[in-house]
């Protein structure tokens, strides 16, 4: 089982326990067709597409509509980016777009966006910056200029 979880506080600080919580969750759940679990005092929301397991996890105390918001947000933002085919290999070769999209919906665990649309769109003007490492001499120089300029004219 291969797996990718971002944790946004010490709940599990060490690696195992970590991965002893991923199995525990895993194991609760991929063989049910329900969409929320309590397990070990959390709000667990998840869903599952052909190879891939997403889960959203909160307090107890976290509103479980909020929580799937959550979890919608993501999984139709990547249905969106990857054209429909959610599965491993695709997400695999776009992990940097899942990467964007987790950070335009969530911020240390404080929910931002809740719209795929808007987090698509995010995606794509993040995606459309070119890295400082692909650019050119060239371009770093017009750009310095660019921004040399801009800030003599305030």
């Amino acid at each position: 089982m291969d797996t990718l979880i971002l944790y946004y506080d010490e709940t599990y600080p060490t690696v195992k326990e970590q991965k002893a919580f991923e199995k525990n969750i895993f194991n609760k759940t991929h063989r049910t067709d329900s969409e929320i679990a309590l397990l070990e005092g959390l709000t667990v929301v998840y869903k599952s597409n052909i190879d891939l397991y997403f889960y959203v996890i909160g307090s107890s105390h976290e509103n479980e509509l909020m929580l799937m918001s959550v979890l919608n947000c993501l999984f139709d933002s990547l249905s969106q980016m990857l054209r429909k085919n959610v599965e491993k290999r695709a997400l695999l070769e776009n992990m940097e777009a899942l990467f964007l999209a987790v950070d335009e919906i969530v911020d240390g665990g404080v929910i931002l966006e809740s719209d795929p649309q808007q987090v698509v769109h995010r995606v794509a003007l993040r995606g459309d910056d070119v890295p400082l490492t692909e650019q050119t001499v060239a371009q770093v120089i017009q750009s310095a200029k660019e921004q040399i300029k801009w800030s003599l004219l305030r």
